[in-house]
């Protein structure tokens, strides 16, 4: 017992730990608060542990180090940078799409001053957040008008419970879709308040099933592109403009849920051609409404754009408010449009970097990347993910590691102070060099040697 008790004893103070020199480091990073809790949380777990039999270190130096490692895992916050090399470009779970230098620049602008969010210069009054981005989508989509929400899904149950509360929306049973989280198109109708009328077969919908579903409670036809599967075989949809024909022809509007937002076209870089917004809207949509963080590659935002008459009866809805776009969404998504606008979107938005970069050049980087670490360059296939271009890849060079225990790796590389994600198949590590970001090269070659040594 009484070498216990000297155990105890010999634990140094609180107030003499913080006179230790590596103390003064710890004050100025988290504060006197957080310190001396820390502290005194380090000392009662060491006496716990001694009392429990273990042998500990009792010096000041190892238990401020404890206490520093525990201050570093609170302060690191949740939400963090990651170097993504899974070859995913657009990773829902990391971020979707990353944002242009213009785009980061245009936020720290906006949100670190003052800015023209809601006031007009030239009048020197009030003025409405919904004009920064209409003009350029009205310019690059050629639609009359347009809104910006927070997000795709927010867009959806603005128009549905601006424009058919209480009454029938059509819709082909094939496109009653769910999205990521458990989202479905069925139960943002419900919530809308809206009618949701099913027709058609789950594989085969044709134009006369929407025709014989009109009664006059219909509000709207409505498609739901299949942005996130697809479906093969004995299978047919109405062709949109025969669709929105069929709509004017009955004082019927038609809403198409474009969802992945593209306004380039896929096809010219090895991948299944996307539908457009623009095409959309040649097809005599009357509103569309897509996602502006998938394959426009800007910051999260629902895009709503159309007809004049739509668009302003969806702003004057009071939900509008409630999902309107901030102004660091309407400040990245302005930048954004402008690549788009200079024609530049192929070399400064990020996704679309990914998308048209030569293979030659990804397999140099790789193989550049096998001559620091070792490891082999092999042939795989890169994702555009994120709800856009169901089963679509792009051909790219892979490195290869074949190290024990790959999925304890992979951990160990998430834990770096900038995590590595990668992934594994046939039990060696894969890194995709078209996802890596330029500037994190260094990074992600550091990490992997530090977990090869």
């Amino acid at each position: 017992m009484n070498a216990m008790t000297d155990r105890l004893r010999a634990l140094p103070s609180v107030d003499s730990l913080l006179r230790e020199p590596i103390a003064a480091d710890l004050l100025t990073a988290y504060g006197r608060e957080a310190t001396v809790n820390a502290l005194r949380v380090t000392l009662d777990q060491w006496r716990d542990r001694l009392r429990a039999g273990e042998v500990l270190a009792s010096g000041a130096d190892a238990i401020l180090n404890h206490a520093t490692d525990s201050l570093r895992a609170d302060f690191t916050p949740t939400l963090r940078p990651v170097i993504n090399a899974t070859g995913v470009i657009i990773h829902t779970n990391l971020g979707r799409a990353p944002l242009s230098q213009a785009a980061q620049r245009a936020i720290v602008e906006a949100g670190g001053q003052y800015s023209t969010l809601e006031f007009d210069l030239e009048t020197g009054k009030r003025g409405s957040r919904l004009i920064h981005a209409e003009r350029l989508l009205q310019q690059l989509t050629g639609a009359e008008a347009a809104l910006v929400v927070n997000n795709n899904a927010a867009a959806l149950v603005l128009l549905l419970s601006a424009l058919a509360l209480g009454r029938e929306v059509v819709i082909s049973r094939g496109q009653l879709v769910e999205i990521g989280g458990g989202f479905r198109v069925p139960e943002v109708m419900e919530q809308s308040g809206a009618k949701l009328v099913e027709v058609g077969t789950t594989n085969r919908t044709r134009l006369s099933d929407f025709e014989r579903a009109i009664t006059p409670q219909t509000a709207l036809f409505m498609r739901a592109h299949a942005s996130n599967f697809k479906q093969i075989g004995f299978v047919e949809q109405p062709d949109l403009a025969d669709l929105a024909r069929l709509a004017h022809d009955h004082n019927l509007a038609v809403v198409d849920d474009l969802g992945s937002g593209a306004l380039l076209d896929t096809a010219p870089y090895g991948l299944e051609h996307e539908p457009t917004v623009q095409e959309s809207l040649a097809a005599g949509v009357d509103l569309i409404a897509v996602s502006g963080d998938k394959l426009l590659g800007g910051p999260q935002s629902g895009l709503l754009l159309g007809k004049q008459a739509l668009i302003d009866r969806l702003k004057r809805h009071p939900l509008a408010r409630a999902v309107r776009a901030d102004k660091l969404c309407l400040a990245a998504l302005t930048a954004t449009l402008e690549h788009y606008r200079r024609g530049e979107a192929l070399t400064h938005i990020p996704i679309w970097q990914m998308i048209a970069r030569p293979l030659e050049s990804i397999r140099a980087q790789a193989e550049s990347w096998q001559a620091q670490v070792g490891g082999a360059v092999i042939d795989g296939v890169s994702a555009v993910g994120g709800g856009s271009l169901p089963g679509e890849t792009l051909p790219t060079a892979l490195l290869a590691l074949d190290l024990p225990a790959p999925d304890s790796v992979l951990a160990r590389l998430r834990a770096n102070h900038l995590p590595v994600i990668a992934r594994i198949a046939d039990d060696r590590l894969l890194f995709d060099p078209r996802t890596v970001l330029p500037g994190q090269e260094a990074e992600l070659l550091r990490a992997i040697q530090a977990v090869i040594a």
